[in-house]
């Protein structure tokens, strides 16, 4: 992993993915030579296997990110380092298409990303996601993707083709119902705003795409979930789901920091409201547990957060990807 003396400006590319006045923030960039492209996932809290995760730390700077802690195996920090030191790893597009040709890989959804922000501002610049897409496209392989990032509308083309040819689906993540909020928890992610366009874009485009109402912030966000998911499906939304906010390790007081600062009136609330769900604790580690909370405050949430899907018609089931669409190149031409 080597330090890139002068690394690409996000900023300056003609697909910017921060919408808006640019942060003035220091950025280090690190290249990296990965060893493979797909990681398998066997956590039952999440719906997908396979991933892949062309960045690591993660620009958008979001308090409350799960993805924080790993940072801290790169001998890096967990707080303003996993914002401004970012490892990209350069080769992720051949090894994922080395991977796929190999006898053993069937075709399986395969998720973008599991960690961190595919569509994060460096993807501007080094494009890893999107030729990521154009290689599962050329197979055929289902996709999903989660993100807070403009920067998809940029992929609507290589979109479109894996939806025609096989399957793909767009969750973009839109956790507050204002920019201001969204700004003093996730200071540099594309705007509150720019998210619900980012829907309509890819939903006039013919992208099927939903709304990701995470993580809930007992307190902070609760509120804001009705009118998330009215305006997620007037935007063309047609699934929504949702997770309560997780504080693993140094996540914890990354996130208590920036919710006092942002909100001194509001803090102890919050997290005594997450203790409440958390049966007392700030987090719970334990799969089937991670993802969502207990006791009727929880259980109050849920049900008005599935009340309002059911009524805007975002609880419809998402197909399987169609098994027979994987094809690898030598075999689509036999088929010709």
């Amino acid at each position: 992993m080597k330090r890139v003396s002068n690394p690409p400006n996000p900023w300056s590319s003609t697909h910017v993915e921060y919408i808006g006045e640019a942060p003035e923030i220091e950025l280090n960039v690190y290249e990296q030579e990965a060893r493979s492209a797909l990681v398998d996932n066997d956590s039952p809290d999440v719906g997908f296997t396979w991933s892949v995760n062309p960045y690591r730390g993660c620009y958008h700077g979001c308090a409350y990110c799960y993805a924080r802690p790993s940072h801290q195996y790169l001998d890096f920090g967990a707080g303003t380092d996993f914002e401004r030191k970012i490892v990209v790893k350069t080769n992720v597009p051949e090894l994922l298409r080395a991977e796929l040709l190999r006898p053993r890989w069937e075709g399986d959804l395969i998720c973008f990303s599991g960690n961190t922000d595919c569509y994060q501002p460096l993807e501007a610049s080094y494009e890893l996601t999107r030729r990521c897409l154009e290689v599962c496209s050329e197979f055929r392989n289902p996709v999903g993707i989660i993100t807070k990032g403009a920067l998809v509308r940029r992929d609507v083309d290589v979109l479109g083709d894996l939806v025609r040819n096989a399957s793909a689906f767009v969750f973009v993540s839109i956790p507050f119902a204002d920019d201001e909020t969204g700004r003093a928890i996730e200071p540099y992610a594309t705007t509150i705003s720019q998210r619900f366009k980012t829907l309509r874009v890819l939903s006039d485009a013919g992208i099927p795409c939903g709304v990701s109402v995470s993580p809930v912030i007992p307190g902070l966000s609760d509120a804001h979930i009705p009118e998330i998911l009215e305006r997620a499906a007037d935007c063309g939304a047609t699934r929504a789901f949702t997770i309560l906010v997780r504080l693993p390790g140094a996540v914890l007081p990354v996130f208590t920091e920036r919710l006092r600062d942002a909100f001194p009136d509001r803090a102890d609330r919050v997290l005594n409201a997450i203790r409440e769900m958390r049966g007392g604790r700030m987090n719970d580690p334990r799969f089937g547990s991670r993802m969502a909370g207990s006791g009727p405050r929880w259980a109050m949430i849920r049900r008005m957060f599935e009340t309002h899907c059911d009524r805007l018609g975002l609880s419809r089931r998402r197909a399987r990807p169609r098994p027979d669409t994987f094809r690898r190149p030598g075999e689509q031409q036999r088929l010709l």
